[in-house]
């Protein structure tokens, strides 16, 4: 009788810095491990970026010793020669044109190739020129055909990717994210040091993520501003970036000093969640929108801009929480004191999410990358 040989997954990621895609890829990589399934991490670690601690035994971390995903083309066709997996995932979209080169230059014909997208390129490229548009979009159309299978964390990522690409929707799947880990409730718990967070007479509303052009906090701070004549209430925003300095200043401007908070950068934001009366999400543009489904997770109600992709179809369309547009301080100061005065309860909410847990999803992933069978079949 003999044995059947275990698949192998390898996962190809440039870890840039400490953001939703490296947590995702960790959490993918969590989920994994409890599955007859092989994983190999592949990275390349830019100057910002880290290499993470792989407890699992069934995953190996392999270091591709390159500092941007092109040069990392030689390690991985070595690494293809080498080992020939069955499926190679890259994450992001210059990550899966070296994939692509790869596996035609290796010859390796057996390996497929599955493209993972996180974010709305159209929506990271609105303020841009003509040309920085076709630079980025340009190569999508032209290695994008050679993929076995694209992966968007959200629909509206995958219907982006058709208008990019013109290639059919059967050729790509809307998986969710696994952003819910077992350990959430639990690190819901532990302290916050930060004193509004062991207020209880003052509710405060939480922000979260990098202090980015992208996540739009001075629209929040706006809307916040707003929100504080008529409700007596505080702002944290938890995070580090490069917009530090300007939202400091902005809040002083404001006269906020003593409702608004820049908290800084923490290792456990579900603690801070489970203490706010709102998660406030102020984004242009995303791919899935993780924190909002972390706070919703923990019961916390959440007001949201209608941005490129993901909020509106976590909410059910505004169902489980409002969504105004983008860049609208006025529109996101009414949504937020309507939902402080009426808020939805944490049972509705939870439930809502239980497709983004670590199991349910990477369960997902195996499926549609062919190394599970699909549940219900023989």
């Amino acid at each position: 009788m003999t044995t059947q040989k275990r698949k192998r997954l390898a996962i190809f990621v440039s870890f840039t810095g400490r953001g939703g895609v490296e947590r995702v890829i960790l959490n993918l990589l969590q989920g994994m491990s409890a599955h007859e399934v092989d994983v190999d991490l592949l990275l390349v670690v830019g100057k910002r970026g880290f290499l993470p601690e792989i407890p699992w035994p069934n995953v190996r971390l392999i270091e591709l010793k390159a500092k941007h995903s092109h040069s990392a083309l030689f390690p991985l066709i070595k690494y293809l020669k080498r080992e020939r997996p069955d499926v190679l995932m890259a994450a992001k979209d210059r990550p899966i044109r070296t994939a692509v080169l790869a596996r035609w230059l290796s010859g390796v014909k057996a390996t497929r190739v599955a493209g993972q997208l996180h974010t709305s390129i159209l929506g990271f490229l609105e303020k841009k020129s003509a040309w920085q548009k076709w630079q980025r979009c340009a190569p999508m159309r032209w290695f994008f055909p050679k993929l076995d299978q694209i992966i968007g964390v959200s629909q509206g990522l995958v219907d982006e990717t058709v208008k990019i690409t013109g290639l059919p929707r059967s050729r790509m799947s809307a998986l969710p994210n696994p952003v819910l880990t077992p350990d959430i409730y639990a690190r819901s718990l532990e302290p916050v040091a930060h004193p509004w967070a062991n207020d209880p007479t003052v509710p405060y509303i939480l922000g979260a993520g990098r202090l980015d052009p992208q996540k739009d906090f001075p629209t929040l701070l706006r809307a916040f501003d707003r929100v504080r004549r008529e409700f007596p209430c505080r702002l944290i925003i938890i995070g580090e970036g490069p917009l530090q300095a300007e939202l400091e200043t902005m809040i002083a401007q404001l006269g906020l000093q003593d409702c608004a908070a820049l908290a800084g950068y923490t290792d456990n934001p579900f603690a801070w969640m489970k203490r706010a009366a709102l998660f406030a999400f102020s984004s242009v543009y995303e791919g899935s929108g993780n924190v909002l489904i972390e706070a919703m997770a923990l019961g916390v109600p959440v007001v949201s801009t209608d941005c490129p992709h993901g909020p509106a179809e976590t909410l059910q369309g505004g169902k489980l929480g409002k969504l105004v547009p983008v860049r609208d301080d006025e529109r996101l100061a009414a949504a937020i004191l309507e939902t402080l005065r009426h808020p939805l309860t944490a049972a509705e909410l939870q439930a809502a999410v239980q497709p983004f847990t670590v199991e349910n999803s990477t369960r997902r992933y195996l499926e549609v990358l062919g190394l599970l069978p699909k549940q219900g079949s023989v």
